[in-house]
């Protein structure tokens, strides 16, 4: 059976949470330190460990099949590259910063001014839209530097906890984009690969699912289960089980994680009692 060829960042954060949603998924890979390549054990997959920036070339070209890659990445370089998922993590937004001593209204005051970014298509493309314009210092890393040595008025790059612009006294002033890991495709992918990929994007389907649920488990007493099981939430409806203990019952369930506790907190009150929450590994509705 032939492979289907994935390309992942080579090293960080986005590397190391592929690889975990490729274990959840049941694809064990065997790659030793500093590897380019490597093969799964029980999934026909080829990992490609690449630099982010090169993916949307190598997907354009068919060298590899899929990728995982961050969605501010394809914006910039590979807008024409169809998205197969979006896959929940490695979330961050590109936005504008100034240093924080600098006024700030509105985007106008950024409109012929300087702006250092490592995402000119993406900060043009903005622009364009608001009829502003900018002079643009491409720079591959650190950008945020660039003010404090004055090669430019503000900056544009990713961010996600915010820390590297506080360090570097500087203040985030507009969000250009969201952004989070998504699973590309190449426009030259086979049909024997597209097969492969329909597998893979059922099991990854599952491991999302279950990540934004819970199993819940509670002992009720049997005079108030209309009441507690009008509360919770389920695939279909709650699972209700006679416990040795009469007049009791086992009731069963899934909960939605945004919904979690506020459930939790009515179902107390109703009476339920030693309620267990374990995590979900797979999902398939």
């Amino acid at each position: 059976m032939e492979n289907i060829k994935i390309a992942i960042q080579k090293s960080g954060r986005l590397n190391e949470d592929s690889l975990k949603i490729l274990k959840d998924c049941g694809i064990s890979i065997d790659n030793g330190r500093d590897q380019l390549k490597a093969i799964a054990r029980d999934f026909p997959l080829e990992v490609f460990y690449l630099r982010n920036g090169d993916i949307p070339q190598y997907l354009r070209d068919g060298v590899v099949d899929i990728a995982i890659i961050g969605e501010n990445v394809l914006v910039e370089k590979g807008a024409d590259l169809r998205v197969a998922e979006k896959l929940g993590f490695s979330k961050c937004r590109v936005s504008l910063a100034l240093p924080k001593s600098k006024p700030y209204g509105s985007l106008r005051d950024l409109d012929g001014k300087k702006i250092a970014t490592s995402y000119p298509n993406t900060v043009k493309q903005f622009l364009e839209q608001k009829g502003l314009t900018a002079e643009l210092h491409i720079i591959s890393g650190s950008v945020e530097i660039a003010p404090n040595i004055g090669l430019a008025d503000a900056i544009c790059d990713i961010v996600s906890s915010g820390s590297t612009l506080f360090q570097n006294n500087l203040k985030e002033v507009e969000v250009l984009l969201h952004s989070e890991a998504v699973l590309a495709v190449s426009p030259r992918i086979a049909a024997g690969q597209q097969r492969i990929l329909d597998q893979l994007q059922f099991r990854i389907q599952s491991v999302l699912k279950a990540r934004k649920f819970k199993y819940v488990l509670m002992n009720a007493p049997n005079e108030r289960l209309p009441e507690i099981i009008a509360l919770l939430p389920g695939m279909r409806s709650p699972t209700v089980l006679p416990l040795a203990e009469k007049g009791w019952s086992s009731v069963h369930t899934v909960i939605d994680n945004d919904r979690f506790w506020e459930v939790l907190d009515q179902v107390k009150k109703a009476g339920a009692e030693g309620i267990l929450v374990c995590p979900i590994e797979k999902m398939v509705i």
